[in-house]
């Protein structure tokens, strides 16, 4: 059975994963598939967060609802709220709506925000655990 911290890196690592993809996407312009990962990325990463204080979450793609939940941990969470509006209606909305298409300054928008959350979720976890996911 993984301990918690083994979690943490899982999830990490997927995050990454989704990075990977979000970037590729928007270089070769599917901005769609840019902003799903961007959304994708920025879950994993405030999920791992999560797991790692030991905090319940509900089972949603909802980042605005993940980011109150990091905030009662760190207040600071706070000013991801405008970021987590944005991202989240690249988890569904994008994916079944035939008429939500992106335009390239989106998905670049979406992309820096993917990485501003990464940034923020990393440097609030222990180094052993970031370097090692």
């Amino acid at each position: 059975m993984k301990d918690k911290a083994d979690l943490v890196r899982g999830g990490l690592r997927k995050a990454a994963s989704d990075v990977v993809s979000m970037e590729a996407t928007l270089k070769a312009g599917s901005l769609d598939g840019a902003c799903f990962h961007a959304q994708q990325a920025a879950e994993k990463y405030l999920k791992g967060l999560l797991i790692y204080h030991d905090r319940p979450f509900p089972a949603t793609h909802n980042l605005t609802e993940l980011t109150s939940i990091c905030a009662a941990i760190d207040g600071m969470f706070h000013s991801l709220a405008p970021i987590a509006a944005e991202l989240t209606p690249y988890a569904v909305r994008l994916r079944y709506d035939d008429s939500f298409w992106p335009a390239q300054d989106v998905a670049e928008r979406a992309c820096d925000s993917a990485r501003t959350v990464r940034q923020f979720v990393l440097s609030r976890l222990p180094d052993d655990i970031v370097k090692s996911s």
